[in-house]
């Protein structure tokens, strides 16, 4: 056993030597992080450069809705660095985000990444996304200045940076407008975001699992079981049609407890549905009442924790109240000094540029045009946005193409012709089996409209085959099926 102790001898002999020789190195390591005894350094300037002539011009898009990601699809990468800038790494398909609400469909068949589509934002050397708010923007120097979203205040500290551009756009959309009524803001529950519908669906079933508790009074069930909306446009008729057909459909048989207890209530100024056919909104009064909800003319003044308050003065008492009243300019559109149209957006010539700067284009809800070019405001619809997105892709492609895609250097560059936009029609869900198609290009014009059973096969087709990518679409048509089969899923998660 002479070679055993040995052996043990010269691992005891190894083992002592090691921690000193382990520490050493592991201080001697971490000394190039420490900043303790070291001289200040001074701070480098943070974010991308302007670019060099031999260098692909710089796109850079402030925005992930409608106009930016259709914008970013129709760029060509090999003229362009693409860059987003956006609060979210995603483009919700709003037309259906109503019906994630309630169970229809899940949140992830209306949520699309910005990578699929434009895979060169996560591939090309030069193309990046950046999860960041826009705060400013420097057209002297060509500069984006920008601050990184983070996740609350007990995360890191955000992050300022500068982008330089050699064309932007600005694609930022709008927000929900509250028309400075009080409580708004903090009561309400507001449906444009996909966190939005999580919310609102989280709230819905929260109330009917707390009605069911016993010892609730019966005023305080009915009022936690009344789902207010507020905003009798597309989005708010489809929310309260989705919302009645899952308190008939599902409601009555998983709650049977509380069903007696449970409304909707729809509040709008003036007519639902202002820019549809007469006989179509007639039809959309008539299918809604039919279906339970309650449809009331007036104007809310306050909004308090647990009811609002109309012009009449009488009080609505709610559990969930949902506001769907149209979008205005955000804080950041109103922030810039460019020239704005009527209703307060970034004002735009023919070709969708900001005509007061150079290399500056705006498109979307955040953009109309200004008086001097004679065209109206376009609504803040999704097939405008797109419209807009598509033909300035072409354009600023056309423009690389005939050597102006860096900064300062297209303006001898024929643009062509100006942008046009022709309306394709209108299209809304009153409830389950029921949808409006307006195909009419204005109010005033003639042309198809449709109501009932062939409408609602027509709405799902044109968003089945609109959602971006064939993911979404499996996703999509998958959940509408197991819906059909299955019911909703009212897990509360």
């Amino acid at each position: 056993m002479f070679w055993y102790k040995s052996l043990i001898k010269v691992s005891t002999a190894t083992k002592s030597r090691t921690p000193i020789t382990t520490t050493n190195l592991v201080l001697t390591s971490l000394s190039h992080f420490s900043t303790a005894n070291q001289a200040p350094v001074a701070a480098q300037p943070s974010g991308l450069g302007p670019t060099k002539p031999n260098e692909k011009p710089r796109v850079v898009v402030l925005g992930s809705g409608w106009a930016g990601c259709r914008l970013m699809k129709g760029l060509d990468p090999d003229l362009y660095d693409i860059v987003c800038v956006s609060p979210r790494n995603h483009m919700v398909f709003t037309p259906l985000l109503a019906s994630t609400c309630v169970g229809t469909l899940e949140f992830r068949s209306v949520a699309e990444p910005i990578a699929r589509i434009q895979p060169s934002i996560s591939s090309a050397p030069g193309s990046y996304f950046f999860l960041a708010n826009s705060t400013a923007v420097d057209t002297e120097n060509h500069e984006v200045h920008c601050e990184t979203v983070t996740d609350g205040a007990d995360t890191l500290d955000p992050w300022k940076f500068k982008i330089s551009y050699d064309k932007l756009v600005l694609a930022s959309g709008a927000q929900a407008s509250t028309f400075g009524i009080h409580g708004v803001k903090e009561h309400a529950i507001f449906l444009r975001e996909v966190h939005h519908a999580q919310e609102i669906r989280r709230k819905l079933l929260l109330n009917l699992m707390l009605s069911d508790v016993p010892g609730i009074s019966e005023e305080e069930k009915r009022r936690l079981l009344h789902c207010v909306v507020v905003g009798g446009g597309p989005t708010g008729v489809e929310f309260s049609g989705e919302l009645s057909d899952f308190i008939r459909k599902d409601v009555h048989e998983r709650y049977t407890h509380v069903k007696d207890y449970i409304h909707v209530t729809l509040i709008e100024a003036n007519e639902i549905l202002s820019s549809f056919d007469d006989r179509l909104r007639h039809y959309a009064i008539k299918q809604l009442t039919k279906s339970g909800v309650r449809l009331v003319r007036g104007i809310v003044k306050d909004v308090k924790p647990q009811n609002l308050v109309l012009s009449d003065g009488s009080e609505v008492p709610y559990g969930l109240l949902v506001w769907s009243t149209g979008v205005g300019p955000s804080p950041f559109v109103n922030s810039l000094g460019f020239p704005k149209s009527p209703g307060g957006r970034i004002g735009i010539d023919e070709w969708l540029r900001v005509p007061s700067v150079q290399d500056v284009f705006a498109i979307g809800d955040c953009s109309g045009f200004l008086e001097s070019t004679g065209k109206p405001v376009l609504p803040a619809l999704a097939q405008v946005a797109e419209r807009q997105g598509k033909y300035l892709a072409n354009l600023l492609n056309k423009i690389s193409k005939d050597g102006g895609g860096h900064a300062n250097s297209a303006k001898d560059i024929d643009f062509g012709e100006p942008f046009e936009y022709k309306h394709l029609g209108s299209m809304a869900t009153v409830g389950r089996f029921k949808a409006l198609v307006d195909l009419r290009q204005s109010k005033e014009a003639k042309g198809i409209s449709l109501a009932g059973f062939v409408s609602w096969f027509i709405w799902r087709s044109a968003y089945l085959t609109r959602v971006v990518s064939w993911r979404n679409r499996f996703y999509v048509a998958i959940n509408w099926l197991t819906t059909f089969v299955f019911g909703r899923d009212i897990s509360r998660i």
